[in-house]
């Protein structure tokens, strides 16, 4: 004898549908509406002269620059003598005397600054951002490309660190340390506004030569001192050019600067 079968009453099977379809219905929609992650935004490749020292920001890597290059940026006092026209044409020799900023290449005391800082100098003084004075003998100087070598009877010295001026970008962060108008030790912050620039673009006596043109502050008297990327390594010596310009900086590539200082070693002997 079949047992009787036991149905569920429409009214029960029709709320049991409704509450299993609404449940999928929750699931598909949880899926479909959850937010889902962005792609994330494609990264640009900086030079390394670029980006800042580990664990500095922008622009806090500036005082760690100057704390690593700062001791090797020198201040350079000349004295020249130069004549002058005087009455019934006689000439009258004149002493006259300058400042200039350099920065230390070896530990032995070999620094390097601008050809028109140390031209006709009859003496040269070198000063240290310690304090210390030491006399200064030029070795030798290349005009047409504004460099010179001079060198002090030192050990021990603080250097810089040369970088790879061929690898800059406009735009990037440069910092210059020298002596504008005697005022020692200025730090000037700024960026690459150009590479490449031809001499006469910029105004040198070598118009082939290429430079690099920056918005850092550069005056009268940071002629010499080093213009500085971001990790403090040395890019270009600045050199003061286009008088009563704003915001028109000038500096020899440093690759440039240790080409024509190689050439100054071997053609004139160390004492």
């Amino acid at each position: 004898m079949k047992s009787p079968s036991r149905r569920l009453p429409a009214g029960l099977v029709w709320i049991l549908l409704l509450a299993l379809g609404g449940g999928v219905g929750l699931v598909i929609g949880q899926v479909w509406l959850s937010p889902k992650p962005l792609p994330s935004p494609p990264v640009h490749q900086l030079s390394p002269a670029y980006l800042p020292p580990p664990g500095g920001n922008f622009p806090d890597f500036v005082p760690q620059v100057v704390k690593k290059a700062g001791p090797a940026v020198v201040r350079i006092d000349v004295t020249s003598l130069v004549t002058s026209n005087g009455p019934d044409h006689g000439v009258i020799p004149q002493v006259q005397e300058g400042i200039g900023s350099g920065f230390i290449l070896t530990s032995n005391g070999l620094i390097v600054t601008n050809a028109h800082v140390v031209a006709g100098a009859r003496q040269l003084s070198v000063t240290l951002t310690d304090g210390r004075v030491f006399p200064g003998h030029l070795v030798g100087m290349n005009v047409s490309q504004d460099v010179a070598v001079v060198k002090i009877n030192a050990r021990n010295l603080p250097v810089v660190q040369p970088g790879d001026s061929a690898k800059l970008l406009p735009g990037e962060w440069v910092i210059a340390i020298g002596n504008p108008f005697g005022l020692d030790n200025t730090v000037t912050l700024g960026i690459v506004s150009a590479v490449q620039r031809s001499g006469a673009a910029a105004g040198a006596p070598n118009p082939a030569e290429d430079f690099l043109q920056t918005d850092t502050a550069i005056n009268p008297g940071n002629s010499g001192g080093p213009l500085l990327n971001a990790q403090g390594q040395v890019v270009g010596m600045n050199t003061a050019m286009r008088a009563n310009s704003r915001g028109l900086g000038f500096a020899i590539p440093i690759n440039t600067v240790l080409e024509v200082v190689r050439y100054i070693l071997k053609s004139h002997r160390l004492d």
